[in-house]
């Protein structure tokens, strides 16, 4: 057997250390909902702000259709409201197409997913 030569052996060190850490896509709704929570964190709005999103992804991430606030506890303000719901939508659109696997995506294709937001209330 021949004896890899040595700058051969350092590019393959260095092409396979240096590549970035790349998440494995989720494979249930666990994992999904978890990615979409890390995604979403840094939504700015005012402590105890909620909203409910229900969507529906294909089986390969992306958004199948139109996203849906189906509950909201908002700020009477105009102004801070539409600033939440402007960062929770860019946020959101950030997130897809959601990485998942081929088995979580055949299982949930344009069934309906819903999930939460809430900016945490400040402790006084």
């Amino acid at each position: 057997m021949k004896a890899i030569p040595r700058a051969v052996a350092a590019m393959i060190f260095v092409f396979f250390t240096a590549a970035p850490a790349v998440a494995a896509p989720a494979n249930n709704l666990r994992e999904l909902f978890s990615t979409l929570g890390t995604c979403m964190k840094g939504v700015a709005g005012e402590p105890g702000e909620e909203l409910t999103i229900a969507f529906s992804l294909r089986r390969d991430g992306s958004l199948f259709g139109k996203a849906q606030v189906t509950y909201s506890r908002l700020p009477s303000d105009a102004d801070a409201r539409k600033r939440f719901l402007d960062a929770v939508a860019g946020k959101f659109s950030a997130c897809m197409p959601a990485p998942i696997t081929a088995s979580l995506g055949g299982a949930i294709a344009g069934r309906r997913l819903t999930v939460r937001f809430v900016t945490p209330r400040r402790n006084i």
